[in-house]
């Protein structure tokens, strides 16, 4: 067997670990927006117990990735392919990560003793942050540019969603003070799908990287 073949293969054993791992913090996001819809306690433990399952495949892209670079020092595109596997390796893992933030937030105003209404629908900016991590993730399958440019313009409708929803619940903390906890939660979910978004984008950067050796960050 020779070292090329060796490289090439590991090189596609690495893809497809990447893409497994993506497929899983993308599971874990969508099961995130059930959770603050319907509030399942079954689904909330899950996300809960199950997050180890992400940082494990995480650490072991990285060993990968450390090794590729050790024994066969890759130059031109294929030091880009690991380079931009590193960092988007992060980005997922962070992902899942902030999925989980986002059930222990739902779980903490599920178990106050105190309710008041929701004072924001997240359901249009989960569905928009789902749309974006899949198409981040999918310019990263297929190596699609345009798609992965096309993430910035949701980046910038998600941030105004969070700062409607940030001005909405500090109106609500103001004309219920006695009771912040709550509310508060309401609204670092509405931070951690922008958190969620953030990542995407990164991304999103990391394959125009890939594919044009350009260094882009968005605005």
């Amino acid at each position: 067997m020779t070292t090329h073949y060796t490289f090439h293969h590991e090189l596609i054993k690495l893809n497809k670990k990447v893409l497994k791992m993506s497929a899983m913090a993308e599971d874990r996001v969508r099961k995130a927006a059930d959770v603050i819809r319907t509030r399942d306690q079954e689904l909330i433990q899950w996300l809960i117990v199950s997050d180890y399952e992400v940082d494990e495949m995480e650490m072991e892209v990285e060993e990968e990735c450390l090794k590729i670079l050790a024994l066969h020092q890759p130059v031109a595109s294929d030091l880009r392919f690991i380079i931009m596997v590193i960092k988007v390796n992060s980005e997922i893992e962070r992902i899942a990560d902030i999925a989980v933030n986002i059930a222990m937030r739902v779980q903490g105003i599920a178990n106050s003793k105190w309710t008041v209404p929701s004072p924001y629908d997240y359901t249009e900016m989960a569905d928009k942050v789902i749309a974006m991590l899949k198409m981040s993730l999918d310019a990263l399958v297929n190596r699609d540019v345009k798609a992965a440019r096309q993430v910035f313009l949701l980046d910038d409708e998600i941030d105004a969603m969070r700062t409607e929803a940030y001005h909405r619940v500090k109106d609500m903390i103001r004309r219920h003070p006695e009771h912040p906890g709550q509310l508060i939660n309401s609204y670092l979910i509405g931070r951690h799908l922008e958190r969620i978004g953030d990542r995407a984008t990164n991304i999103a950067e990391e394959v125009i990287y890939l594919v044009e050796g350009e260094i882009v960050r968005c605005p």
